[in-house]
C-alpha cells in the first residue's frame, strides 16, 4: 500500500456550500473522499440545515465527519493582556479547559446527527493539555500541523498540511500560494511521503486556488498516493469502509466514516465538570 493522501475541507457555510459541493464532486470522479471539517458554533453561527444535511449525506457515502474545534474563539480563557496576540481556539488550552470544549462540541455534533472519533485543532495547533483531553474522553485520531496521531495506538503520521495559508498577501500573492501547494505536494508525492491538502471552501471560489487543489490531487495520485479520510488512521477494528462513488450511479451506503467512540456525559462550555483521573 502506498503512502495515503488525505483532502480535508473546512469553512462549509450556507454561502460557501456549492464550492465546497463542486470539490466533492470533482474528486468523487477521482474516487477521492474527503474529510469534512466541522465546527459545531453554538448560538447564530450554527451551521445551516442545508450545511449540516449535506454533511450527513457525504458521511453516509464514506466521507470522514471531522470535529473541528467548538466556536474558534481566538482566547478562550479569558487571559486578557497576558495573550501577546490572537492565537488559535486549542493552542494552549490545558487538558481541563480543552476537555469541556470537546465535551461541548461533542453534544453539539450529535444534536445534528454527526458523531466522529476525529479532531482537527483549528489553525491545526493543538496544545498537549488538548492532546491529553482527547485520548481522556475517547477520540481516536488527531490531526495537527505535524502530524496525524492515532491516540488509542500512540503512533503518528509526521506529515505536514499544504495548504493556502489563508491566501496572506491577498490577491496578488494567490499564484504564488497556488504554485506552492502543487509544487509542495509534488515533492512529497514524488519521495513516497504522505500528502495532506487542506481546503477552506471560501478559497474555491476562485478558479486559481480550485484548479490549484484539483492538480494538487491529480499528481498525488499519479504518483501512486493512496486516497484515504482522517478516520483511516484509528486502529484497524474501527476504520470506516471507502465507499468508490461514480457520478451516474447511486451512492453505497455506509457509516459516517467515523471510527465508534465511548458514550461520555456532554457538558456545555463554562461547566464546572472535573477532568481529574
Amino acid at each position: 500500500m502506498g503512502s495515503p493522501l488525505a483532502v480535508s475541507l473546512s469553512g462549509i457555510t450556507a454561502v460557501t456550500l456549492h464550492h465546497g459541493a463542486d470539490l466533492a464532486a470533482e474528486l468523487d470522479r477521482r474516487n477521492v473522499p474527503l474529510s469534512l471539517l466541522v465546527a459545531p458554533r453554538p448560538g447564530r453561527e450554527r451551521p445551516s440545515a442545508e450545511v449540516l444535511s449535506w454533511v450527513a449525506e457525504r458521511a453516509r457515502g464514506g466521507d470522514a465527519v471531522v470535529m473541528h474545534g467548538y466556536d474558534h474563539d481566538d482566547n478562550p480563557c479569558r487571559l486578557g493582556a497576558l495573550v501577546p496576540r490572537p492565537r488559535a481556539e486549542f493552542a494552549a488550552l490545558p487538558a481541563h479547559e480543552a476537555g469541556l470544549r470537546l465535551l461541548a462540541a461533542r453534544r453539539l455534533l450529535r444534536e445534528f446527527g454527526l458523531a466522529t472519533g476525529c479532531f482537527a485543532a483549528p489553525r491545526w495547533r493543538a496544545s498537549r493539555g488538548t492532546l491529553a483531553a482527547l485520548r481522556r474522553h475517547g477520540f481516536a485520531v488527531c490531526a495537527d500541523a505535524e502530524a496525524v496521531r492515532s491516540l488509542r495506538t500512540g503512533t503518528e503520521l509526521r506529515a505536514r498540511v499544504h495548504g493556502f495559508g489563508g491566501l496572506a498577501g491577498g490577491e496578488a500573492a494567490e499564484p504564488w500560494w497556488c504554485r506552492a501547494l502543487v509544487l509542495g505536494v509534488a515533492r512529497a508525492a514524488r519521495r513516497g511521503r504522505p500528502v495532506r491538502i487542506a481546503v477552506d471552501a471560501a478559497d474555491l471560489a476562485r478558479s486559481g486556488p480550485r484548479q490549484a487543489v484539483l492538480d494538487a490531487v491529480d499528481i498525488a495520485l499519479h504518483h501512486g498516493i493512496e486516497p484515504t479520510t482522517y478516520a483511516a488512521f484509528g486502529p484497524p477494528a474501527v476504520r470506516p469502509e471507502r465507499v468508490v462513488r461514480s457520478p451516474s450511479r447511486d451512492r453505497g451506503q455506509t457509516s459516517d466514516g467515523s471510527p465508534t467512540v465511548s458514550t461520555l456525559t456532554a457538558v456545555p462550555s463554562g461547566a464546572s465538570r472535573s477532568n481529574s483521573p
